[in-house]
């Protein structure tokens, strides 16, 4: 899996294609981890989609609000292809849009397979937040191990 020396950190990027909700999420909940473990030298965190949107849904704004977390001055961004061969994992969020060779060998890809946020209740749009954030802290968790063995 690993592309980095053990000196490197260990990079994990969250893609989709408008990169306005659920990358977004991952990201915002990715970066705590990083923080609260701290891996903050350890983990490089990624995020972008493959046809950005303009802004981030204001329904995943509100949502992570909910859970104390300001993400509404960030902007959707591409993901390029280099940054994705550097990774070591890349979480998509149901919307796979990757293609045979833009990983690098060996990167560990998960398909999350959430539901699109975009104009959903609140109530949906919580319930995909919570999922999200179950899902980034197991895969810190993966990491955090990895990090401890060498691997």
């Amino acid at each position: 899996m690993t592309q980095n020396t053990s000196t490197d950190p260990i990079r994990v990027a969250f893609m989709c294609v408008q990169n306005a909700g659920r990358s977004q999420m991952s990201t915002a909940f990715a970066e705590r981890e990083r923080e609260a473990r701290g891996l903050t030298d350890s983990v490089e965190i990624l995020t972008g989609g493959t046809r950005p949107a303009d802004a981030v849904h204001e329904e995943v704004v509100d949502a992570m609000a909910d859970r104390g977390i300001d993400i509404s001055d960030r902007t959707p961004r591409a993901i390029t292809e280099e940054e994705l061969q550097s990774c070591d994992y890349v979480a998509t969020m149901g919307c796979s849009t990757l293609d045979v060779g833009t990983v690098g060998e060996g990167t560990d890809v998960r398909d999350w397979a959430l539901t699109d946020p975009d104009g959903g209740s609140p109530e949906a749009v919580a319930a995909i937040r919570d999922e999200i954030e179950e899902r980034v802290s197991d895969l810190f968790d993966e990491i955090e191990a990895a990090i401890e063995t060498g691997t």
